[in-house]
């Protein structure tokens, strides 16, 4: 039974793994753990070898009916003379569809591999009541880490220690922010992005240091539970793969019938078994299209080759055909509904809320404060040419500022002399920076804290000292861009004529004028909310799935037309009150799902396919591999995301957008359209050729006593002329058919109706 460690207090942890926070483990434990728990790495169940993978390529139906037509055509061949240069042709075929499946598939193990590598840094361990730097690989539960900026989080950890630590779990959570730590015993049970005493395997420290307990290692860790999941999902068919199985059974079936019944026929007429065995396997093979594998395959490869233009790699070739079967877009919200960094969106100050696109009072003495105190107080780095490394909230404020003209010159002119850093706890920032002769106290930081410390507020260039009746319009203002998901931070400052002293350092954040606020998101990408709309048009349903916070998720869903009412958002912590069949039989009801872990969004998906759908996923994280592998098309990002995701997924994007992902549909559909049309081509030419020999067995008995030619001889098409016709005369028209452009309404037609599927 899974335990869980946010739950239980430190000493109740300390105690279960028998650790101490101060000497951690000694030799001996370590020795004892290793034995119980193995080493902290990664596993997943044997991989096949590469002969095992390539005669799997080979149980397809289609397969097995065209390597039985090289077979007949091969002993035909010799028994007329014409050696076995058809069965050669045909065989090629299939072993370069063989080839081709084995180069694409592997993904599980690829998947797994990347994981691996996330759990292979190095880690600084108190053991023997020192420090030491191990491989991540020798860390075992109970053992002590210590947390620095910068470090990897090697194992899954319970925080005992946290001094302003931030860790980015992105990559884990799907919450674009890093997250703040602290040591407080959780009461209720939450989902990963709200365990705040936890730290996770592949994480990022950002910010601050702490210290935790180990609680699991290896494949007892998130990460490796998700890679539990990888191990254990199984690939699935395509549409387009399913239907060419059952055409090539239905085929099969059906040329056996004629077979038989030709047989029998012609020997009741009186014709050698010899000859009527010839005649019913020429019959056999012109009821198969001996080229298609072949058309199909070099179709898709052109359509894969289209799609690198459109900046979608796809790393399987049916993939490309089942993008334009989809009926339903899960797509990951941070860097693919949105731009995956922070942006003032509102700025409050003067009485005023603007939107920053509206503000041309660039001399205006409030805005100027408020944007001095946004980026002196700020610890962003500027590299050369406005590149900008640091918090992205910050890295926010000093964009701010460039677009409303600061002058970044004012950061070397005005020197910080003094600072006092931001605390988890205090929620405050402030910095003095000298400015001419006078020294200016700027501090920023959440509104409510800020206003406990302002006497004063600035209001159309005067310093006014009664704050009462104005807080009430601040946090009227506050509420508003929160309900609107903005991330809200307040700026004031204060002047001085000299350096603060130790002294006057501990009161330095009181007496503060109040001057504004800013109100920031992650913006959702502009070319986003068209996508969404042609999705609607073209019958696909866009669903947001994101391990962010609700009413942030909601916010963007609306701007991007993809939510209209609040009811269709559901949280994480909903999920998990809902069994499997009441989400199978409510999931059309929701558009949003916020605060989701990894196993939530494999419920997800496969809630859709249990309603007929065919999903495609989109994400960036190691959170979202699992989903990805498990939706009938994955799609990961190919800039931020993890080489977990992208093995994991069908098809990368090298642009990171959902617009992307709409162009890849409207490719993958033409291509249906396409194949559709070389597979009618190909099965009229063969329908043909049965009639005309079918015709020639019927009227053979007439033939011979009108025109007294030997019944025989009544034979129009031999074995190897049906082959000819159809692998060569056939398949380069096919070819021709196969890269038509796209109808002008295809993404204007709702998606193809699959047997037992519904669309909308």
């Amino acid at each position: 039974m899974e335990i869980d460690y946010f739950l239980k207090s430190v000493e109740e942890v300390k105690e279960e793994f028998c650790s101490d926070s101060e000497n951690g483990l000694n030799d001996e434990q370590v020795k004892e753990k290793v034995e119980k728990f193995g080493f902290n790495e990664l596993k997943g169940k044997k991989k096949k070898s590469l002969l095992i993978r390539f005669l799997e390529q080979f149980k397809d139906f289609m397969i097995i009916v065209l390597i039985v037509a090289a077979i007949i055509s091969g002993v035909v061949g010799v028994m007329e003379g014409e050696g076995f240069t058809d069965a050669i042709i045909i065989l090629v075929v299939v072993v370069l569809n063989a080839i081709i499946g084995v180069s694409q598939e592997s993904k599980a193990e690829k998947s797994l591999e990347a994981l691996k590598k996330l759990s292979s840094h190095k880690a600084k361990v108190i053991r023997n009541g020192k420090i030491e730097i191990l491989d991540s690989k020798q860390i075992v539960p109970g053992d002590i880490v210590v947390l620095e900026t910068g470090d990897y989080v090697p194992a899954d950890l319970r925080l005992f220690e946290t001094v302003n630590l931030k860790i980015q779990e992105a990559s884990l959570t799907g919450e674009s922010l890093p997250v703040e730590k602290s040591i407080e015993t959780i009461t209720e049970k939450v989902g990963i992005g709200d365990r705040h005493n936890m730290a996770f395997l592949s994480s990022l420290v950002t910010y601050g240091r702490g210290k935790g307990i180990v609680i699991g290692t290896g494949m007892n860790t998130e990460v490796g539970k998700i890679a539990k999941i990888i191990d254990e999902t199984e690939e699935l068919q395509a549409p387009l793969q399913k239907k060419l199985n059952k055409l090539g059974k239905t085929l099969g079936i059906v040329a056996l019938a004629i077979c038989i019944f030709i047989f029998f026929i012609g020997v009741s007429y009186g014709k050698s078994v010899f000859d009527m065995f010839m005649i019913s396997v020429s019959l056999a093979v012109a009821a198969i299209p001996e080229g298609l594998a072949a058309v199909s395959t070099i179709v898709l490869a052109i359509g894969v080759q289209r799609m690198v233009k459109k900046n979608a790699i796809v790393k399987k070739l049916p993939a490309v055909e089942t993008l334009g079967s989809t009926t339903v877009i899960c797509s990951d919200k941070t860097g693919t509904l949105t731009q995956n960094k922070m942006a003032v969106e509102k700025l409050f100050y003067n009485n005023n809320l603007s939107n920053i696109g509206d503000i041309s009072e660039s001399k205006n003495l409030e805005l100027i404060k408020l944007v001095d105190a946004s980026m002196m107080c700020n610890d962003t780095k500027i590299g050369k040419n406005q590149e900008l490394t640091g918090d992205p909230t910050e890295t926010a404020l000093i964009d701010m500022g460039f677009t409303l003209g600061f002058e970044s010159e004012k950061l070397t002119m005005y020197p910080r002399v003094e600072e006092i850093p931001f605390d988890s706890e205090r929620k405050l920032m402030t910095t003095v920076n000298k400015v001419g002769d006078e020294y200016i106290v700027y501090t920023k930081g959440g509104v409510d804290e800020l206003l406990r410390k302002c006497d004063s507020y600035l209001i159309n260039g005067e310093v006014k000292k009664d704050i009462t009746d104005y807080k009430k319009k601040i946090e009227e203002v506050n509420s508003e861009m929160a309900q609107n998901a903005l991330r809200v931070l307040a700026m004031g400052y204060k002047k001085m004529d000299h350096i603060p002293s130790k002294d006057e350092m501990q009161n330095l954040e009181e007496d503060i004028t109040y001057i504004g606020m800013v109100g920031m998101i992650d913006p959702p990408r502009e070319e986003v909310k068209l996508a969404v709309e042609k999705c609607k048009t073209a019958g696909i349903k866009t669903v947001m799935i994101t391990g962010d916070h609700k009413i942030t998720a909601i916010a963007i869903a609306k701007q991007l037309g993809i939510l209209v009412d609040e009811k269709e958002a559901i949280t994480g912590s909903d999920l998990e009150n809902i069994t499997d069949e009441e989400l199978i039989k409510n999931v059309r009801k929701y558009s949003v799902y916020a605060r989701v872990s990894p196993e939530h969004k494999v419920r997800i998906v496969k809630a859709w396919q249990a309603n007929g759908e065919i999903v495609a996923m989109t994400g960036d994280g190691v959170n979202d591999a699992p989903a990805l592998k498990t939706a009938d098309i994955g799609c990961a990002m190919g800039i931020v995301g993890t080489d977990v995701s992208k093995e994991a997924a069908d098809v990368i994007l090298t642009d990171d957008n959902f617009a992307t992902i709409v162009s890849a549909v409207e490719e993958g559909r033409r291509i249906y359209d396409n194949i559709l049309k070389a597979i009618q081509f190909l099965l009229s030419s063969n329908v043909g050729e049965i009639i005309v020999l079918f015709i020639a067995m019927l009227i053979a008995p007439w033939i011979n006593t009108k025109f007294g030619i030997d019944i025989n001889l009544i034979t129009p098409l031999l074995a190897i002329h049906i082959l000819w016709v159809n692998l060569v005369t056939d398949s380069l028209p096919a070819l021709a058919l196969a890269v038509d452009p796209p109808e002008k309404d295809i993404m204007k037609r709702k998606p193809l109706e699959q047997k037992g599927r519904s669309i909308y």
